[in-house]
């Protein structure tokens, strides 16, 4: 099930999600240019949850810079790509209810939150922490309350069928949020496969929670 386009019409222009989009190409297009390859950038620019946890780090940047160059460093074509289709797809209503400056601050700090969930879940993990899925996690949990009801244009693959229908925000939303607490459980009953699945639901239960508290009184309609 991939989720392509929302049918929620905003009322400002998402120059902050277009800025975002357009740091973590660049950033992806340096990372294919690099000469060390991207598996050293993930290495000294990732987010490393024993360094997160204990604040020590070897790396060039300090644990908590670590974060940040995280949230825009990601590890193929496959990863980015599903990122930017989620930031764009639900990012700009998020951004045109809260305004550019908060939806901006609201990111980051979901990717901060993020990261040391998955910190805190794994705190003696050595394995760096790449892309931009915890705060968009948050951007899904602020969705989900906000626009439940929103049309998802999606295509759901039924074996050799492809067919394109329309489903509810709730439903699109949800049924990822049931893969990543089913898939981060199951992560630690044997090997998660490298997906900081808890960086997930850590980004998506403050977006969720916190979201209210981050739009302007003006902007505010029935909830």
């Amino acid at each position: 099930m991939i989720p392509y386009k929302a049918d929620n019409p905003r009322v400002t222009t998402p120059f902050v999600t277009w800025l975002l989009i357009a740091a973590n190409v660049i950033v992806f297009i340096i990372e294919l240019n690099a000469s060390k390859g991207i598996q050293w950038i993930a290495n000294n620019y990732g987010a490393i949850p024993y360094n997160l946890v204990t604040l020590s780090s070897a790396q060039p940047v300090g644990p908590i810079t670590s974060i940040f160059t995280s949230m825009f460093i990601h590890g193929g074509f496959l990863h980015i790509a599903g990122n930017m289709l989620y930031l764009w797809i639900f990012g700009t209503n998020i951004e045109d209810r809260m305004g550019h400056l908060r939806f901006l601050v609201f990111y980051l700090i979901a990717g901060v939150i993020a990261a040391y969930a998955n910190a805190i879940a794994v705190p003696d993990s050595g394995l760096p922490m790449v892309g931009a899925s915890g705060a968009i996690s948050g951007v899904l949990g602020a969705y989900l309350l906000l626009f439940p009801r929103a049309q998802v244009y999606t295509i759901l693959f039924l074996g050799f069928f492809v067919q394109v229908i329309r489903l509810p925000a709730l439903i699109v939303i949800g049924f990822w949020a049931i893969i990543q607490f089913a898939s981060g459980i199951f992560s630690r009953l044997g090997p998660g496969g490298g997906i900081a699945y808890f960086a997930h639901i850590g980004g998506f239960l403050f977006g969720l929670f916190t979201v209210k508290l981050w739009i302007p009184a003006g902007r505010r309609r029935s909830w």
